[in-house]
């Protein structure tokens, strides 16, 4: 028998067997992680998954889970797939600014350095003979 419940068997209300599929991923010392993952999952659920996992993945599909728990208590209707969206316009603003600065470098390098003025989205004046 391990020394002390994890916070799977405390909430639970039962023996923690040596063999515990909870322990290493649900410490006693922050049950709150497990209640939001069982609140939404539920605990026989979290162990199926669990065993199915080879064990140098167990920890990071808890981690994901209490994560994904989280987000899904936050906000019921998207939970995570919401801050994943957001994650991805972000990226996809990102890229296409990337995409107009390249751009805007191969037009200010190919005017072959006559002291030209152009501006950004930004507004702002980049000229031909500014080194980047």
């Amino acid at each position: 028998m391990i020394s002390g419940r994890c916070a799977a068997c405390k909430y639970l209300r039962r023996r923690c067997p040596s063999d515990c599929i909870f322990f290493p991923y649900f410490p006693p010392n922050n049950p709150e992680r497990f209640a939001s993952v069982h609140r939404i999952y539920g605990a026989s659920n979290v162990a199926k998954m669990l065993q199915q996992l080879p064990h140098h993945l167990r920890g990071e599909a808890a981690d994901t889970l209490c994560y994904e728990a989280e987000c899904r208590t936050q906000d019921c209707v998207y939970g995570c797939v919401k801050t994943i969206s957001q994650l991805h316009q972000e990226i996809n603003k990102a890229e296409c600014q990337l995409a107009k600065t390249r751009a805007e470098i191969a037009i200010i390098s190919s005017s072959g350095g006559q002291g030209r003025t152009t501006t950004t989205s930004t507004s702002s004046p980049i000229t031909s003979s500014t080194k980047l």
